[in-house]
Formats: structure tokens, C-alpha cells, sequence
């Protein structure tokens, strides 16, 4: 599974950089119209149209391979083991340390009764 990711991975980034290299050969539209009238029309390897059209469907054909390749990262890195469960149901069980009281008589007000019973609270002076 690991080996398929990688060859994956592999072939989107290297149609992410064919892509690239093929955008940046491309002309923009401004140049096509000059082409059109014969100005450098003939000294391009394709021809006057003939490049912009070959460049463009690789271009495309590299942009649905990129696609497709994130697609099938996107899917392979949201499979999920058959065998894990849920994440708590392998946590360990973690039992509480005993609590030591004798530090809280050294707080005020948290000394303990003398009597069994709860102070009651003392009444406001008039």
C-alpha cells in the first residue's frame, strides 16, 4: 500500500511539473492573433495554430492525470484499518493516585471539624 502511494505521488508531481514547463511554453492569446496575419507563422515548430492546439490537450491531459492522482491520495489517505476500533477502546485505563489529606489542614479554612456534625454558619453581627 505504501509502495502504490508513493508511485502515486510520483506521478502527480511530475505531471505538476510537466504542467508547469508546458504552461509557461504556452503564448498567450495577444500572440495567436499575430500568428494569424503571418507574422512568425512560419518559423514555430507546429505551424500557426498547430502548437496551441498540441500544447493546449497536453496540457489537459496532464491536468486530469493530476487530478486523478489527488483524487486516489485524497481516497488512500482517508482509509481507514478494518481491524482498529475505536480510538478510547485502546487507551489505557488510568485509576486516579490516592489523594493525600494531610496538606489540606494546612490550608485555612479547611481544618476539620471537631464534631461529627457541619458548622453552621455563624450569624452576621448587628
Amino acid at each position: 500500500m505504501n509502495l502504490m502511494i508513493n508511485l502515486i505521488l510520483a506521478a502527480q508531481m511530475l505531471s505538476a511539473l510537466a504542467m508547469i514547463g508546458l504552461i509557461l511554453i504556452q503564448h498567450g492569446k495577444g500572440a495567436d492573433m499575430g500568428a494569424a496575419f503571418g507574422s512568425g507563422g512560419s518559423g514555430s515548430l507546429f505551424g500557426a495554430t498547430g502548437g496551441a492546439n498540441f500544447l493546449s490537450r497536453t496540457t489537459a491531459v496532464l491536468a486530469a492525470v493530476f487530478f486523478v492522482c489527488t483524487l486516489m491520495l485524497a481516497y488512500f489517505g482517508s482509509v481507514r484499518p478494518a481491524s482498529s476500533g475505536s480510538v478510547l477502546e485502546g487507551a489505557a485505563v488510568v485509576t486516579p493516585a490516592p489523594v493525600d489529606n494531610s496538606t489540606a489542614a494546612q490550608i485555612p479554612g479547611n481544618a476539620p471539624a471537631a464534631t461529627g456534625s457541619p458548622a453552621a454558619p455563624a450569624s452576621p453581627a448587628k
